[in-house]
């Protein structure tokens, strides 16, 4: 995976190699090859990231109620199954939450989706960009929780509804939502990682119609995983909103 150049990463190395180097200097950083900053993984979620707005650039000034077209169904569905099942899991409120929600979920199966597509990858097989996916949420239902609660009550909750016992729920507690980002980052890129690899064994093994049935299996785990993503995002958002504690 690393050891080769896609050549969408090459397009952006030869020609845009400067303002990569640049921003890596802002952060007080810089690349092992200067000359060559960009990374296939960043490359493919700036291509993701492009896809997505040209896609909805297009997409607005087509919309219709009387006559919608297949792509505009097709995200209805999906706006209509993430905001059932955000009613079901956070309750009252979670419409405020359905444009994170639905980012999170659109991001992460076009970039799951990307690695059937020939000469990309996906970049969710590459751990730093499931760990960001996991970080946001992180920081985002914490922020929430802040905010619909009040710092003095959020904190609270993590003594457990005993006193007695907090000195064993805070640090149980504490472990608990630290490991929330390991395991969505464990969970979104091992599946993907092993989806990609057993997709490349069998095009390297055996004709051409067995790894198509295994692209196949690939486009149902991008969206199984897309969707456990979100729904876990949902559940931790839930938890950090609810009032009764």
């Amino acid at each position: 995976m690393q050891g080769h150049e896609l050549w969408f990463t090459a397009l952006l190395n030869d020609h845009l190699a400067g303002p990569a180097n640049t921003i890596l200097s802002w952060v007080g950083t810089q690349a092992e090859k200067p000359a060559r900053p960009w990374t296939n993984f960043i490359a493919m979620e700036i291509l993701v990231a492009a896809v997505i707005v040209v896609l909805f650039a297009l997409l607005r000034p087509r919309l219709s109620v009387d006559r919608p077209g297949g792509l505009q169904h097709c995200l209805e569905l999906i706006y209509l199954f993430l905001r059932n099942t955000a009613e079901e899991v956070v309750g009252h409120g979670s419409r405020r939450h359905l444009a994170y929600f639905g980012t999170l979920f659109i991001f992460i199966l076009f970039s799951n989706l990307l690695g059937v597509i020939p000469t990309f990858e996906s970049p969710t097989m590459f751990a730093a960009v499931p760990l960001g996916c996991a970080l946001a949420t992180f920081v985002y239902y914490n922020l929430m929780g802040f905010r619909e609660q009040g710092v003095g009550r959020y904190l609270k909750h993590f003594a457990g509804p005993m006193p007695l016992l907090a000195p064993l729920m805070v640090p149980i507690e504490l472990i608990s939502h630290m490991s929330r980002p390991l395991s969505l980052t464990i969970r979104l890129y091992a599946n993907m990682y092993a989806g990609e690899q057993v997709t490349l064994a069998f095009l390297g093994m055996v004709p051409l119609l067995i790894p198509v049935a295994f692209m196949g299996l690939h486009v149902f785990v991008a969206f199984l995983q897309a969707f456990v993503f979100t729904l876990l995002t949902m559940v931790y958002v839930a938890g950090a909103v609810e009032h009764e504690r």
